[in-house]
Protein backbone atom coordinates (compact mmCIF):
# COMPACT_ATOMS: atom_id res chain seq x y z
CA UNK A 1 0.00 0.00 0.00
CA UNK A 2 1.29 3.46 -0.85
CA UNK A 3 1.80 5.69 2.22
CA UNK A 4 0.17 8.72 0.56
CA UNK A 5 -3.08 9.59 -1.15
CA UNK A 6 -2.01 10.47 -4.70
CA UNK A 7 -2.74 8.06 -7.53
CA UNK A 8 0.08 7.41 -9.99
CA UNK A 9 -1.73 9.50 -12.60
CA UNK A 10 -2.32 12.48 -10.29
CA UNK A 11 -0.09 15.50 -10.82
CA UNK A 12 0.17 17.64 -7.74
CA UNK A 13 1.57 20.63 -9.66
CA UNK A 14 -0.98 21.83 -12.21
CA UNK A 15 -0.75 23.85 -15.48
CA UNK A 16 -1.78 27.01 -13.59
CA UNK A 17 1.26 26.55 -11.32
CA UNK A 18 3.62 26.28 -14.29
CA UNK A 19 1.98 29.36 -15.84
CA UNK A 20 2.55 31.27 -12.59
CA UNK A 21 6.24 30.33 -12.72
CA UNK A 22 6.51 31.62 -16.28
CA UNK A 23 4.89 34.92 -15.30
CA UNK A 24 7.36 35.35 -12.45
CA UNK A 25 10.28 34.73 -14.76
CA UNK A 26 8.90 37.08 -17.42
CA UNK A 27 8.57 39.75 -14.75
CA UNK A 28 12.28 39.52 -14.00
CA UNK A 29 13.46 39.70 -17.60
CA UNK A 30 14.59 42.94 -19.20
CA UNK A 31 12.08 44.71 -21.48
CA UNK A 32 12.58 43.80 -25.12
CA UNK A 33 14.44 40.58 -24.28
CA UNK A 34 13.80 36.94 -25.18
CA UNK A 35 14.46 33.70 -23.29
CA UNK A 36 15.12 30.32 -24.90
CA UNK A 37 14.60 27.30 -22.64
CA UNK A 38 15.33 24.02 -24.45
CA UNK A 39 13.81 20.72 -23.47
CA UNK A 40 15.92 17.58 -23.34
CA UNK A 41 16.59 15.41 -26.39
CA UNK A 42 16.48 11.62 -26.39
CA UNK A 43 19.88 10.05 -25.79
CA UNK A 44 21.04 6.93 -27.58
CA UNK A 45 21.86 3.97 -25.33
CA UNK A 46 22.98 1.53 -28.01
CA UNK A 47 22.06 0.83 -31.63
CA UNK A 48 18.40 1.87 -31.97
CA UNK A 49 17.60 1.95 -28.23
CA UNK A 50 17.46 5.19 -26.24
CA UNK A 51 17.92 5.73 -22.53
CA UNK A 52 14.66 6.29 -20.62
CA UNK A 53 13.72 9.89 -21.28
CA UNK A 54 13.89 12.45 -18.52
CA UNK A 55 12.95 16.06 -19.24
CA UNK A 56 15.37 18.93 -18.60
CA UNK A 57 14.64 20.33 -15.14
CA UNK A 58 14.51 24.02 -16.13
CA UNK A 59 12.16 23.27 -19.02
CA UNK A 60 9.95 21.05 -16.85
CA UNK A 61 9.84 23.69 -14.09
CA UNK A 62 8.33 26.19 -16.53
CA UNK A 63 6.04 23.90 -18.54
CA UNK A 64 5.38 20.51 -16.94
CA UNK A 65 5.82 19.09 -20.45
CA UNK A 66 7.51 15.67 -20.59
CA UNK A 67 8.08 15.07 -24.30
CA UNK A 68 11.50 15.32 -26.00
CA UNK A 69 12.52 17.79 -28.72
CA UNK A 70 10.74 20.87 -27.40
CA UNK A 71 11.62 24.52 -26.90
CA UNK A 72 10.02 27.21 -24.72
CA UNK A 73 10.34 30.81 -25.88
CA UNK A 74 9.45 33.68 -23.54
CA UNK A 75 9.02 37.23 -24.87
CA UNK A 76 8.07 39.81 -22.22
CA UNK A 77 5.66 42.42 -23.50
CA UNK A 78 4.91 40.72 -26.82
CA UNK A 79 1.35 41.70 -27.75
CA UNK A 80 0.68 38.48 -29.69
CA UNK A 81 1.63 36.35 -26.68
CA UNK A 82 4.56 36.02 -24.29
CA UNK A 83 4.95 32.21 -24.10
CA UNK A 84 5.48 29.94 -27.11
CA UNK A 85 6.24 26.21 -27.18
CA UNK A 86 7.72 24.32 -30.12
CA UNK A 87 7.09 20.57 -29.95
CA UNK A 88 6.81 17.41 -32.05
CA UNK A 89 3.94 17.06 -34.47
CA UNK A 90 1.57 14.14 -34.28
CA UNK A 91 2.38 11.19 -36.55
CA UNK A 92 0.28 8.02 -36.61
CA UNK A 93 3.17 5.71 -37.52
CA UNK A 94 5.56 6.88 -34.82
CA UNK A 95 2.79 7.14 -32.23
CA UNK A 96 1.82 3.53 -32.83
CA UNK A 97 5.39 2.55 -32.08
CA UNK A 98 6.29 4.93 -29.25
CA UNK A 99 2.96 6.18 -27.91
CA UNK A 100 0.90 9.35 -28.38
CA UNK A 101 2.25 12.88 -28.37
CA UNK A 102 0.30 16.08 -27.74
CA UNK A 103 1.17 17.97 -30.87
CA UNK A 104 1.30 21.80 -31.14
CA UNK A 105 -2.43 22.53 -30.88
CA UNK A 106 -3.11 20.31 -27.88
CA UNK A 107 0.17 21.41 -26.33
CA UNK A 108 -0.92 25.05 -26.45
CA UNK A 109 -4.17 24.23 -24.65
CA UNK A 110 -2.73 21.74 -22.15
CA UNK A 111 0.18 23.93 -21.07
CA UNK A 112 -1.67 27.23 -21.18
CA UNK A 113 0.87 28.90 -23.47
CA UNK A 114 0.00 31.51 -26.06
CA UNK A 115 1.15 29.59 -29.14
CA UNK A 116 2.25 26.08 -30.09
CA UNK A 117 4.28 25.40 -33.23
CA UNK A 118 5.85 22.28 -34.75
CA UNK A 119 9.50 21.89 -33.82
CA UNK A 120 10.16 21.28 -37.52
CA UNK A 121 9.23 24.93 -38.16
CA UNK A 122 11.62 26.41 -35.62
CA UNK A 123 14.23 27.42 -38.23
CA UNK A 124 11.61 29.52 -40.01
CA UNK A 125 9.90 31.08 -36.99
CA UNK A 126 12.54 31.59 -34.29
CA UNK A 127 14.87 33.96 -36.21
CA UNK A 128 11.95 36.36 -36.60
CA UNK A 129 11.29 36.23 -32.87
CA UNK A 130 14.97 36.93 -32.15
CA UNK A 131 15.15 39.89 -34.49
CA UNK A 132 15.45 43.21 -32.69
CA UNK A 133 15.53 41.67 -29.20
CA UNK A 134 17.85 43.58 -26.87
CA UNK A 135 19.01 40.57 -24.85
CA UNK A 136 18.82 36.81 -25.30
CA UNK A 137 18.56 34.74 -22.12
CA UNK A 138 19.90 31.21 -22.59
CA UNK A 139 22.19 28.88 -20.67
CA UNK A 140 24.90 28.26 -23.25
CA UNK A 141 26.87 25.02 -22.94
CA UNK A 142 24.01 22.92 -21.61
CA UNK A 143 22.27 22.06 -24.89
CA UNK A 144 24.83 21.97 -27.69
CA UNK A 145 22.21 21.36 -30.38
CA UNK A 146 20.46 24.62 -29.47
CA UNK A 147 23.75 26.48 -29.01
CA UNK A 148 24.59 25.71 -32.63
CA UNK A 149 21.09 26.65 -33.82
CA UNK A 150 21.21 29.97 -32.01
CA UNK A 151 24.60 30.85 -33.51
CA UNK A 152 23.25 29.94 -36.95
CA UNK A 153 20.21 32.18 -36.47
CA UNK A 154 22.32 35.11 -35.26
CA UNK A 155 24.68 34.78 -38.22
CA UNK A 156 21.71 34.76 -40.59
CA UNK A 157 20.22 37.86 -38.95
CA UNK A 158 23.55 39.68 -39.04
CA UNK A 159 23.82 39.12 -42.80
CA UNK A 160 20.26 40.31 -43.38
CA UNK A 161 20.46 43.39 -41.14
CA UNK A 162 20.55 46.76 -42.82
CA UNK A 163 22.86 49.50 -41.58
CA UNK A 164 20.10 51.38 -39.74
CA UNK A 165 18.66 48.33 -37.96
CA UNK A 166 19.75 47.52 -34.40
CA UNK A 167 21.88 44.46 -33.80
CA UNK A 168 20.48 41.49 -31.91
CA UNK A 169 21.48 42.01 -28.29
CA UNK A 170 23.90 40.25 -26.00
CA UNK A 171 23.42 36.71 -24.73
CA UNK A 172 22.83 36.51 -20.99
CA UNK A 173 22.70 33.42 -18.80
CA UNK A 174 19.18 32.53 -17.73
CA UNK A 175 20.51 30.57 -14.79
CA UNK A 176 20.60 33.29 -12.16
CA UNK A 177 17.05 34.52 -12.76
CA UNK A 178 15.48 31.10 -13.11
CA UNK A 179 17.57 29.27 -10.55
CA UNK A 180 16.94 31.84 -7.85
CA UNK A 181 13.25 31.23 -8.48
CA UNK A 182 13.73 27.45 -8.27
CA UNK A 183 15.72 27.72 -5.04
CA UNK A 184 12.73 28.73 -2.88
CA UNK A 185 10.20 25.91 -3.03
CA UNK A 186 6.45 26.39 -3.11
CA UNK A 187 4.05 24.57 -0.78
CA UNK A 188 3.24 22.02 -3.50
CA UNK A 189 6.91 21.41 -4.23
CA UNK A 190 7.58 20.86 -0.54
CA UNK A 191 4.67 18.42 -0.33
CA UNK A 192 6.17 16.39 -3.18
CA UNK A 193 9.62 16.48 -1.60
CA UNK A 194 8.24 15.35 1.75
CA UNK A 195 6.46 12.45 -0.01
CA UNK A 196 9.64 11.55 -1.91
CA UNK A 197 11.54 11.54 1.37
CA UNK A 198 8.87 9.33 2.95
CA UNK A 199 9.11 6.82 0.09
CA UNK A 200 12.91 6.80 0.30
CA UNK A 201 12.86 6.24 4.05
CA UNK A 202 10.51 3.27 3.60
CA UNK A 203 12.83 1.85 0.94
CA UNK A 204 15.83 2.20 3.26
CA UNK A 205 13.97 0.28 5.97
CA UNK A 206 13.20 -2.45 3.46
CA UNK A 207 16.89 -2.70 2.59
CA UNK A 208 17.98 -2.48 6.24
CA UNK A 209 15.71 -5.36 7.18
CA UNK A 210 17.32 -7.51 4.46
CA UNK A 211 20.95 -6.96 5.50
CA UNK A 212 22.78 -10.18 6.35
CA UNK A 213 26.26 -11.47 5.53
CA UNK A 214 26.37 -13.14 2.13
CA UNK A 215 23.96 -10.87 0.30
CA UNK A 216 25.37 -8.62 -2.38
CA UNK A 217 25.20 -4.86 -2.68
CA UNK A 218 23.05 -5.46 -5.75
CA UNK A 219 20.51 -7.40 -3.70
CA UNK A 220 19.98 -4.34 -1.50
CA UNK A 221 19.86 -2.03 -4.52
CA UNK A 222 17.11 -4.22 -5.99
CA UNK A 223 15.09 -3.92 -2.78
CA UNK A 224 15.36 -0.12 -2.95
CA UNK A 225 14.15 0.02 -6.55
CA UNK A 226 11.32 -2.40 -5.90
CA UNK A 227 10.17 -0.37 -2.93
CA UNK A 228 10.18 2.86 -4.95
CA UNK A 229 7.98 1.37 -7.64
CA UNK A 230 5.70 -0.30 -5.12
CA UNK A 231 5.08 3.10 -3.51
CA UNK A 232 4.51 4.94 -6.78
CA UNK A 233 7.90 6.50 -7.57
CA UNK A 234 8.96 5.43 -11.05
CA UNK A 235 12.69 6.03 -10.77
CA UNK A 236 15.65 6.80 -8.58
CA UNK A 237 16.84 10.39 -8.30
CA UNK A 238 20.46 9.32 -8.92
CA UNK A 239 22.34 6.02 -9.22
CA UNK A 240 22.03 4.25 -5.88
CA UNK A 241 25.18 3.87 -3.82
CA UNK A 242 25.26 0.58 -1.91
CA UNK A 243 28.83 0.28 -0.70
CA UNK A 244 30.13 -2.33 1.70
CA UNK A 245 33.50 -2.23 3.43
CA UNK A 246 36.16 -0.14 1.74
CA UNK A 247 33.87 0.49 -1.25
CA UNK A 248 32.27 3.19 0.90
CA UNK A 249 35.50 5.19 0.70
CA UNK A 250 34.67 5.86 -2.97
CA UNK A 251 32.23 8.73 -2.62
CA UNK A 252 30.15 7.99 -5.71
CA UNK A 253 30.56 4.23 -5.81
CA UNK A 254 27.88 2.65 -8.02
CA UNK A 255 29.17 -0.80 -9.01
CA UNK A 256 27.04 -2.42 -6.31
CA UNK A 257 28.45 -5.91 -6.92
CA UNK A 258 30.39 -6.91 -3.80
CA UNK A 259 29.33 -9.47 -1.19
CA UNK A 260 28.47 -8.20 2.29
CA UNK A 261 30.86 -9.54 4.93
CA UNK A 262 29.93 -9.81 8.60
CA UNK A 263 32.81 -7.66 9.85
CA UNK A 264 32.02 -4.77 7.52
CA UNK A 265 29.66 -1.81 7.35
CA UNK A 266 27.38 -1.10 4.39
CA UNK A 267 26.65 2.47 3.33
CA UNK A 268 23.36 3.09 1.48
CA UNK A 269 23.00 6.47 -0.22
CA UNK A 270 19.78 6.39 -2.25
CA UNK A 271 16.67 8.36 -2.99
CA UNK A 272 13.67 8.19 -5.29
CA UNK A 273 12.38 10.80 -7.73
CA UNK A 274 8.67 11.59 -7.41
CA UNK A 275 7.04 13.69 -10.13
CA UNK A 276 10.49 15.02 -10.99
CA UNK A 277 11.43 15.98 -7.39
CA UNK A 278 14.43 14.31 -5.79
CA UNK A 279 15.03 12.84 -2.38
CA UNK A 280 18.44 12.06 -0.90
CA UNK A 281 19.24 10.13 2.28
CA UNK A 282 22.22 8.10 3.52
CA UNK A 283 22.68 5.68 6.38
CA UNK A 284 25.51 3.32 7.31
CA UNK A 285 24.71 -0.05 8.89
CA UNK A 286 26.74 -2.91 10.44
CA UNK A 287 26.34 -6.04 8.31
CA UNK A 288 26.54 -8.28 11.38
CA UNK A 289 23.93 -6.22 13.23
CA UNK A 290 26.44 -4.81 15.71
CA UNK A 291 29.10 -2.15 15.34
CA UNK A 292 32.64 -3.05 16.32
CA UNK A 293 34.34 -0.75 18.82
CA UNK A 294 36.27 1.11 16.12
CA UNK A 295 33.23 1.33 13.84
CA UNK A 296 31.16 2.74 16.69
CA UNK A 297 33.88 5.30 17.53
CA UNK A 298 33.85 6.73 14.03
CA UNK A 299 30.09 6.37 13.56
CA UNK A 300 29.31 8.38 16.68
CA UNK A 301 31.57 11.21 15.50
CA UNK A 302 29.78 11.40 12.15
CA UNK A 303 26.38 11.27 13.86
CA UNK A 304 27.35 14.12 16.20
CA UNK A 305 28.51 16.12 13.18
CA UNK A 306 25.23 15.44 11.40
CA UNK A 307 23.26 16.73 14.37
CA UNK A 308 25.48 19.79 14.82
CA UNK A 309 24.99 20.70 11.16
CA UNK A 310 21.21 20.29 11.40
CA UNK A 311 21.19 22.57 14.45
CA UNK A 312 22.86 25.22 12.27
CA UNK A 313 20.14 24.95 9.60
CA UNK A 314 18.03 27.94 10.46
CA UNK A 315 17.03 31.14 8.65
CA UNK A 316 19.59 33.91 8.91
CA UNK A 317 22.55 31.55 9.23
CA UNK A 318 24.73 31.51 6.14
CA UNK A 319 24.65 28.40 3.97
CA UNK A 320 28.19 27.29 4.87
CA UNK A 321 27.56 27.37 8.61
CA UNK A 322 26.22 23.76 8.75
CA UNK A 323 29.43 22.61 7.06
CA UNK A 324 31.57 24.62 9.46
CA UNK A 325 29.69 23.21 12.47
CA UNK A 326 30.04 19.64 11.18
CA UNK A 327 33.73 20.09 10.41
CA UNK A 328 34.55 21.20 13.95
CA UNK A 329 32.85 18.11 15.38
CA UNK A 330 34.55 15.77 12.88
CA UNK A 331 38.00 17.21 13.52
CA UNK A 332 37.66 17.22 17.31
CA UNK A 333 36.48 13.61 17.20
CA UNK A 334 39.33 12.47 14.96
CA UNK A 335 41.85 14.22 17.21
CA UNK A 336 40.35 12.50 20.26
CA UNK A 337 40.75 9.13 18.49
CA UNK A 338 44.35 9.98 17.65
CA UNK A 339 43.75 9.87 13.90
CA UNK A 340 44.59 13.58 13.61
CA UNK A 341 47.00 15.61 15.71
CA UNK A 342 47.07 19.27 16.68
CA UNK A 343 44.78 22.12 17.59
CA UNK A 344 41.36 21.73 15.89
CA UNK A 345 41.34 25.26 14.48
CA UNK A 346 44.84 24.84 13.07
CA UNK A 347 44.00 21.42 11.59
CA UNK A 348 40.98 22.94 9.83
CA UNK A 349 42.91 26.00 8.64
CA UNK A 350 45.62 23.79 7.14
CA UNK A 351 43.15 21.36 5.62
CA UNK A 352 44.75 18.35 7.30
CA UNK A 353 41.31 16.83 7.88
CA UNK A 354 40.60 16.60 4.15
CA UNK A 355 42.35 13.24 3.97
CA UNK A 356 39.42 11.79 5.96
CA UNK A 357 36.66 14.36 5.28
CA UNK A 358 37.02 15.27 1.58
CA UNK A 359 33.60 16.74 0.73
CA UNK A 360 31.25 19.52 1.71
CA UNK A 361 28.43 18.82 4.13
CA UNK A 362 25.52 20.23 2.12
CA UNK A 363 24.04 20.82 -1.32
CA UNK A 364 20.69 22.14 -2.52
CA UNK A 365 17.94 19.61 -3.21
CA UNK A 366 14.93 19.93 -5.52
CA UNK A 367 14.21 19.00 -9.13
CA UNK A 368 17.87 17.94 -9.29
CA UNK A 369 19.58 16.00 -6.54
CA UNK A 370 22.38 18.58 -6.73
CA UNK A 371 19.90 21.36 -7.26
CA UNK A 372 20.45 24.81 -8.72
CA UNK A 373 21.01 28.06 -6.85
CA UNK A 374 24.01 30.17 -5.92
CA UNK A 375 25.77 29.42 -2.65
CA UNK A 376 27.42 32.83 -2.62
CA UNK A 377 26.05 36.27 -3.36
CA UNK A 378 29.08 38.24 -4.43
CA UNK A 379 31.93 37.25 -2.14
CA UNK A 380 29.75 36.29 0.84
CA UNK A 381 27.95 33.05 1.66
CA UNK A 382 24.22 33.58 1.19
CA UNK A 383 21.82 33.33 4.12
CA UNK A 384 19.46 30.40 4.51
CA UNK A 385 15.80 31.32 3.91
CA UNK A 386 12.47 29.56 4.49
CA UNK A 387 11.59 27.29 1.58
CA UNK A 388 15.17 26.25 0.82
CA UNK A 389 15.92 22.52 1.01
CA UNK A 390 19.45 21.23 1.49
CA UNK A 391 21.19 18.05 2.52
CA UNK A 392 23.29 17.51 5.62
CA UNK A 393 25.78 14.72 4.98
CA UNK A 394 29.05 14.69 6.93
CA UNK A 395 31.29 11.70 6.46
CA UNK A 396 34.59 10.11 7.44
CA UNK A 397 36.47 7.88 4.99
CA UNK A 398 39.62 5.95 5.86
CA UNK A 399 40.70 3.86 2.86
CA UNK A 400 43.04 0.93 3.32
CA UNK A 401 45.88 2.22 1.14
CA UNK A 402 49.31 3.83 1.41
CA UNK A 403 47.80 7.12 2.60
CA UNK A 404 46.56 5.48 5.82
CA UNK A 405 49.57 3.31 6.70
CA UNK A 406 49.90 5.30 9.93
CA UNK A 407 46.31 4.58 11.02
CA UNK A 408 45.53 1.70 13.43
CA UNK A 409 44.17 -1.26 11.47
CA UNK A 410 40.69 -1.39 13.09
CA UNK A 411 39.93 2.04 11.58
CA UNK A 412 41.20 1.36 8.08
CA UNK A 413 38.70 0.54 5.36
CA UNK A 414 35.87 2.44 7.05
CA UNK A 415 33.58 4.75 5.11
CA UNK A 416 30.71 6.29 7.10
CA UNK A 417 28.23 8.93 5.93
CA UNK A 418 24.94 9.99 7.53
CA UNK A 419 22.73 12.21 5.40
CA UNK A 420 19.37 13.88 5.87
CA UNK A 421 17.24 16.23 3.76
CA UNK A 422 16.45 19.44 5.62
CA UNK A 423 13.83 22.11 4.94
CA UNK A 424 14.50 25.63 6.22
CA UNK A 425 11.41 27.02 7.96
CA UNK A 426 10.50 30.41 9.44
CA UNK A 427 11.90 29.23 12.73
CA UNK A 428 14.51 26.49 12.60
CA UNK A 429 14.14 23.59 10.20
CA UNK A 430 12.31 20.35 9.48
CA UNK A 431 14.26 17.15 8.77
CA UNK A 432 12.30 15.52 5.95
CA UNK A 433 14.05 12.17 6.50
CA UNK A 434 13.79 12.18 10.31
CA UNK A 435 11.73 8.96 10.32
CA UNK A 436 14.79 6.92 9.36
CA UNK A 437 16.69 5.87 12.48
CA UNK A 438 20.35 6.84 12.77
CA UNK A 439 21.32 6.38 16.42
CA UNK A 440 23.66 3.38 16.61
CA UNK A 441 21.74 1.79 19.48
CA UNK A 442 18.47 2.09 17.55
CA UNK A 443 20.01 0.49 14.47
CA UNK A 444 21.41 -2.42 16.47
CA UNK A 445 18.10 -2.90 18.27
CA UNK A 446 16.14 -3.02 15.00
CA UNK A 447 18.59 -5.44 13.39
CA UNK A 448 18.48 -7.67 16.47
CA UNK A 449 14.67 -7.62 16.55
CA UNK A 450 14.31 -8.70 12.93
CA UNK A 451 17.12 -11.29 13.01
CA UNK A 452 14.77 -14.18 13.65
CA UNK A 453 12.55 -13.19 10.72
CA UNK A 454 15.32 -12.75 8.13
CA UNK A 455 15.58 -15.30 5.33
CA UNK A 456 18.91 -16.98 6.13
CA UNK A 457 18.82 -19.27 3.09
CA UNK A 458 20.83 -16.72 1.08
CA UNK A 459 23.69 -16.52 3.57
CA UNK A 460 27.07 -17.55 2.18
CA UNK A 461 28.87 -19.75 4.62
Amino acid sequence: MRPWNLRLTDRLIQPSDFAHRRRRLLGGMRPGSIALVPGAREQRRNRDINFPFRQDSDFYYLTGFCEPDALLVLLPGRVQGEAIVFCRERDATSERRDGPVLGPDACQLALGVDDGFPISDVDEILPGLLEGRSQIYMNLGEHLFWDHRLMMYLERLAKQRSADEPEVGEILTLGHLLHEQRLIKSAKELELMALAAQISVAAQYRALDMIIPGLTEGDLEAELHYSYRLQGAKSEAYPSIVATGENACTLHYVKNESVLLAQELVLIDAGCELQYYASDVTRTYPVSGRFSSAQRDVYDIVLAANRAAIDACRPGNHVNLPHEAATVVLVEGLIELGLLQGDPAQVIAQGDHNRFCPHKTSHWLGLDVHDVGDYRLGEAWRDLMPGMVLTVEPGIYIPRDDSTADIPEPYRGLGIRIEDAVLIQKEGCQVLTAALIKDADDIEARMAARAGNTDMSRVVA
